[in-house]
């Protein structure tokens, strides 16, 4: 029995840790990733632009070979949406939706239905190095209340990282094919 309230209280012990530690962390964070493309700046912008491209590089749709996200709107300006709704945890259900869009970046804002609720935002901001040479940097904004914050602080961000990473090496593959 001694041994069992040790463990409780050790147990208590950890939780009230990561409470009180979920306290001082932020709730918000930014991603930022970037990624030279060897294309001019227009050509890298509509492909970017279209929700349809996802397909071949988004590391969430790649992830279930079953999964086929529905458009509504017109894909490629601002009011389309992007739909999915995946069996696989990882991927879950959500949509996206074009917000803004300039000559030099593209706003989405992402809402989540599955594995978590909750709504963040994404950017994808395009500038020319030279005549044949862009660079992409895409960056994710989370908000997140507390306690979840402490998860997606340290967790939500580095998956987010990697994600976003792979996908700006995946343009850069399929673009300088």
């Amino acid at each position: 029995m001694n041994v069992l309230k040790k463990i409780f209280f050790v147990i208590l012990g950890i939780i009230a840790f990561l409470l009180i530690l979920a306290i001082f962390v932020p709730k918000s964070y930014t991603v930022s990733v970037k990624e030279v493309i060897n294309k001019p700046k227009s050509e890298v912008f509509e492909y970017v632009r279209m929700l349809e491209n996802q397909k071949q590089y988004s590391v969430f749709v790649l992830a279930d070979p079953d999964l086929n996200p529905q458009i509504t709107g017109i894909d490629g300006t601002v009011g389309a949406i992007q739909k999915w709704n995946s069996k696989l945890g990882e991927v879950g259900e959500g949509e996206q939706e074009i917000t803004a869009i300039t000559p030099d970046r593209i706003d989405v804002d992402l809402r989540f239905k599955r594995p978590f609720e909750g709504n963040a935002k994404a950017a994808s901001i395009f500038k020319s190095i030279s005549e044949n040479q862009t660079e992409i940097i895409s960056e994710f904004y989370s908000n997140d209340r507390y306690p979840l914050n402490l998860m997606s602080y340290f967790i939500g961000r580095k998956m987010m990282k990697d994600s976003e990473t792979q996908n700006l090496q995946n343009i850069k593959k399929i673009l300088e094919k």
